[in-house]
């Protein structure tokens, strides 16, 4: 990733507001020059299933999908997503994950169990790992579906955008009733991922 052009992979749960902060993101970088393509898979939003959207952004951008192994940012919005969705992330790419871990159906019913070695998996992939609690984050402005905003906030610290471009997309972008909390949720989750904040890597765990 440069600050010329880059590749994000968003991955989620239906439900979790994964679609709305690609939107955002799209928009925070169309309002500072570039050209953005953008592609979405959410066949299932509404029962939980899987949700992800290919982001470029460049001077000129001409395919919106993202080839395994080339995105430059990996946004998850659930540990056992960012899991699924790894290989898209290319060799020292960074990924930004969220805690949350969303039992799928096969777990809550007890026929499968949910892994517990997620955090290292990813760590394994990348040393560029930063695992944040962005549920804890909006559950603190008592606005549970902030999460996402959240989660853009912490993403943010690894996108070549002023902070002031994402507060421009917010406000042009929701309604104003909502705008407050989510510039909130926002400035919280660049708080999770600003310096000396706690990550997890390969070879230390947490630091």
């Amino acid at each position: 990733m440069t600050a010329e052009r880059g590749d994000v992979f968003l991955a989620g749960v239906g439900g979790q507001g994964t679609l709305l902060a690609s939107e955002i993101l799209g928009e925070a970088f169309l309002r500072s020059g570039y050209d953005v393509k953008k592609s979405e898979v959410h066949g299932m939003a509404q029962r939980g299933g899987a949700v992800t959207t290919h982001l470029r952004y460049g001077p000129k951008v001409y395919s919106p999908l993202i080839e395994p192994g080339r995105a430059d940012l990996l946004i998850a919005f659930e540990k056992i997503e960012a899991l699924r969705f790894a290989h898209y992330l290319r060799r020292g790419g960074t990924m930004v994950v969220n805690a949350q871990e969303i039992f799928p159906p096969s777990v809550a019913t007890g026929r499968e169990s949910y892994p517990a070695d997620v955090s290292e998996r990813l760590a394994a992939v990348t040393d560029r790992l930063f695992l944040v609690d962005a549920l804890a984050a909006a559950l603190s402005l008592r606005e549970v579906r902030s999460v996402n905003m959240v989660m853009v906030g912490a993403a943010s610290r690894f996108l070549p955008l002023p902070e002031s471009a994402y507060e421009d997309a917010l406000k042009g972008s929701l309604p104003e009733r909502i705008v407050e909390v989510n510039l909130r949720a926002f400035r919280s989750g660049r708080a999770l991922t600003s310096d000396g904040a706690d990550t997890y890597t390969a070879r230390g765990g947490r630091r």
